[in-house]
């Protein structure tokens, strides 16, 4: 009786014991999630830049009464209409004003809180970034993973030693009621080979390898984070972020068709007839459009005639020799190349052959071979117009401060869950904008002030026949 008892109250406490080192494990976990579903949106992750919403880093501090940032958090019109004078201040931020979070509890608060603080220190890294405390190059998913298979290591440990405690009790127990008998004490084998531990054991393998697998496949082909090398070292800060070009110059799709398009290469060359020789690489990554587009820059700087014709040697003389032209122009004392200057000739070119051919396209003439980065699955309908011409969204809502980005990298997770939670927040622009005029019943209702806003989901946007036809 007391060994089932003693039996029964140690299960107990392993069961309560996982349950609590779960949730403890799960705190900024659980945080990060939540700022991922509904503040990553408007607020840069790094906590530390603004985008559509000011960096969150330091919020807390920011605000004297946590009370009031409870409340700005779960309905901000509410908090500012009350005349709170910090709410005030942070609602000229912007002039659509914050979404509001009326069912968020104070631990889903406290949750994100703690991620936004973790991530603002520098002790939460990013993807591929660095934990503080763990030796270099242990990732943040690693250290995560690290972490459970540590607790999963301690309650294995734990459930060894539990089941040895039972199995001396037991052998005590027995001996009591059987004094005379004799009764074999059972060795740490058999106890690991005993049916409660085995099945234990596959339990837990069932649990893990449920885990892994689900994981796995919802992970399926994501590619937040991938940030491949391009045929040609293109960066959108200095066009996009430096110069200012707008993204619509470049993917004039975006405004008009499903597709943004990537831009052809006499889009590229609307700027670069005359800057012949970039700000960082000079020469080396001009040239390669040059040669896509069959443009001679040298003297009067026309497109060469019967361009597809000629064979790669023909085209290199051309190109080459305006290398060379460069080369000795930026050294002046130079009257022919020297080592050096026949060393950057050859690399030069080397690299253009490189970026323009390869086994299924063996010709420099034609279209750049860009990566694609931003991939959704065949049966995904996305329409580039109807979110940029119709929905008003700025293009870094989706694809991050691309005009900060050297090399652009895919910002967002782009999975149906980061959709949906987006059209589920995401207030519908009414104002001005025609292609509402048909919803009479909202206008009515916002003009009456039974209703702030209209989100995506109102209007229809979690039908299931809207992105899946």
């Amino acid at each position: 009786m007391i060994c089932k008892t003693l039996k029964t109250s140690l299960i107990l406490f392993f069961l309560l014991s996982f349950s609590s080192l779960s949730l403890m494990a799960q705190d900024v976990e659980s945080g990060k999630t939540t700022f991922r579903a509904l503040c990553k949106s408007c607020h840069n992750e790094d906590m530390k830049a603004a985008m559509t919403g000011p960096a969150l880093g330091g919020v807390q501090e920011r605000w004297e009464s946590q009370e009031d940032l409870y409340a700005w958090i779960r309905n901000n019109q509410a908090l500012v209409a009350s005349g709170n004078a910090k709410a005030i201040e942070i609602s000229k931020w912007d002039a659509s004003a914050m979404t509001v979070f009326p069912e968020l509890t104070d631990p889903e608060i406290e949750n994100v809180l703690a991620y936004i603080k973790e991530k603002n220190d520098g002790t939460y890294a990013p993807p591929g970034g660095v934990v503080t405390g763990l030796p270099v190059g242990v990732a943040a998913e690693d250290s995560s993973n690290l972490m459970y298979y540590l607790i999963f290591g301690i309650l294995g440990i734990l459930a060894l030693i539990l089941a040895r405690i039972i199995s001396n009790l037991k052998f005590l127990s027995d001996s009591k009621e059987n004094p005379e008998g004799t009764i074999e004490r059972k060795t740490f084998f058999d106890t690991l080979t005993s049916k409660n531990v085995i099945g234990f054991a596959i339990f837990a393998l069932v649990v893990i390898g449920g885990y892994t697998t689900v994981n796995n496949a919802i992970a399926l082909n994501r590619q937040q984070g991938y940030e491949p090398t391009q045929p040609i070292n293109f960066s959108h800060k200095t066009h996009a972020g430096l110069n200012q070009i707008d993204c619509q110059y470049c993917h004039d799709g975006a405004r008009r068709s499903k597709h943004s398009v990537i831009p052809a290469t006499n889009t590229c060359m609307n700027c670069h007839l005359a800057i012949k020789k970039g700000s960082v690489h000079g020469t080396a990554e001009l040239t390669k459009i040059y040669v896509s587009a069959g443009y001679d820059p040298r003297g009067k700087g026309e497109y060469i005639e019967d361009y597809e014709n000629l064979s790669q040697e023909e085209i290199a003389e051309i190109y080459k020799g305006w290398i060379e032209e460069q080369y000795l122009a930026a050294n002046e004392d130079l009257t022919e190349l020297d080592q050096e200057g026949e060393r950057v000739v050859k690399d030069q070119w080397n690299g253009i052959v490189k970026s323009l051919t390869n086994d299924l396209k063996p010709k420099l003439q034609g279209p750049i071979e860009w990566v694609r980065i931003h991939n959704l699955p065949d049966h995904v309908y996305f329409n580039h117009a109807q979110h940029v011409t119709v929905g008003k969204i700025a293009c870094q809502t989706c694809h991050g401060q691309v005009q900060e980005m050297e090399v652009v990298k895919q910002h967002a997770p782009l999975s149906m869950g980061w959709c949906i939670n987006c059209h589920r927040e995401t207030e519908v622009k009414f104002a001005d904008n025609p292609y509402y005029e048909s919803y009479a019943k909202y206008h009515d209702e916002i003009k009456a002030g039974t209703k702030t806003g209209v989100t995506v989901e109102d209007i229809g946007g979690l039908e299931c026949q809207k992105c899946h036809y």
